[in-house]
């Protein structure tokens, strides 16, 4: 069953009225009763139900998303689970989805119409951090809240952001091959634009882990593909061509599947360890075939969930969230394959 403001106030014998004023950050609580109140609301499994507690306002918001056309295979499942999130609030939130080409392209327009059109906050992936900053500040100074997925743009106003931690998931790609590889080789990095915080990140931290455990792997070409397949295919060739002793490969973004074309052509996909990012239909059976040894799921689903509540219980009630919201980002292997794909349907 699941577990109410009545079963906390139960447990620690105070008053349901001290309970809800603690756990929604009201005043009149002291900092030791909040802390009890949170550390038992999280003991017995606490969940607030957002939908009835947001159903009780009559007032409506308005909530513009601008997400990425390309690629596709990413970008629809994180619009799909945005609007999944936000269909238990409708009538009072209404969600206006915006597309725009790719990262970094189209997307700073659509952020000045929305603005002018005075919606009450947006959601936004940064391809440029640099060139939306200002426009992200201007927005906060009219109390439009801006909130971040999946990039980010830190030195900005935003309210938060919500990533597959970057860092992390660079590092992990970087301690799997390392122990793939303890005789050491050549490793290729792939990604997007090293100018957007979370694809820096993830080299940062893939750079970070390949020395930390003392193997011999070391980082070979580092190519920007800019989520562009046409560029990632022929830079992928140019790249197995000029380095013949490369034993493994890191693509850190969903632009995955060129790379591995090139790979083939070139003749080289059985000497090659590879590691891709995020789980979609075009990758199931090259993972199962062992074409690709793991990939990195980023997990979508979530961070559009995330990203949605988020935001819209600031709008709602002013509670300001935690500058980063990071989900763990998962590695995929053929061993665990169908149990994620299970999860997934």
């Amino acid at each position: 069953m699941s577990v109410g403001i009545k079963d906390i106030a139960r447990a620690l014998g105070i008053s349901t009225g001290t309970v809800d004023r603690a756990l929604h950050a009201k005043p009149g609580v002291n900092p030791a009763t909040r802390a009890r109140v949170l550390s038992m609301a999280a003991q017995l499994g606490y969940r607030p139900n957002l939908a009835a507690r947001y159903l009780k306002s009559r007032r409506q918001l308005r909530i513009s998303v601008h997400l990425p056309r390309e690629i596709a295979l990413f970008w629809d499942s994180l619009r799909e689970s945005i609007r999944e999130a936000a269909a238990p609030f409708a009538p009072h939130l209404h969600v206006d989805f915006q597309t725009y080409p790719g990262l970094g392209n189209g997307d700073i327009p659509l952020f000045e119409t929305a603005v002018r059109a005075g919606t009450n906050g947006l959601i936004v992936t940064p391809g440029n951090p640099a060139a939306l900053k200002p426009y992200i500040d201007d927005a906060a100074r009219k109390n439009i809240a801006v909130v971040c997925v999946v990039t980010d743009a830190p030195d900005s106003a935003r309210l938060a952001s919500v990533s597959a931690a970057p860092f992390t998931s660079g590092a992990v790609v970087g301690e799997f091959l390392s122990r793939c590889q303890p005789g050491g080789g050549k490793v290729a990095f792939f990604t997007g634009w090293l100018s957007t915080h979370e694809h820096a990140e993830k080299l940062r931290g893939f750079e970070s882990s390949l020395g930390s455990f003392g193997g011999l792997l070391r980082l070979g070409p580092i190519v920007e593909a800019h989520d562009d397949e046409r560029e990632g295919y022929q830079q992928a060739l140019e790249v197995l061509r000029a380095h013949p002793d490369l034993t493994s490969i890191y693509v850190s973004t969903v632009n995955s599947l060129p790379v591995l074309r090139a790979a083939e052509q070139e003749g080289r996909l059985p000497g090659l360890t590879i590691v891709t990012t995020d789980l979609f239909p075009e990758l199931v059976e090259l993972i199962r075939a062992g074409v690709i040894a793991a990939t990195v799921y980023q997990r979508p689903l979530s961070q559009g969930r995330l990203a949605l509540q988020t935001l819209y219980q600031f709008l709602r009630d002013g509670t300001r969230p935690p500058e980063r919201i990071q989900v763990v980002p998962h590695l995929v292997m053929r061993s665990n394959l169908d149990l994620f794909l299970e999860r997934l349907l």
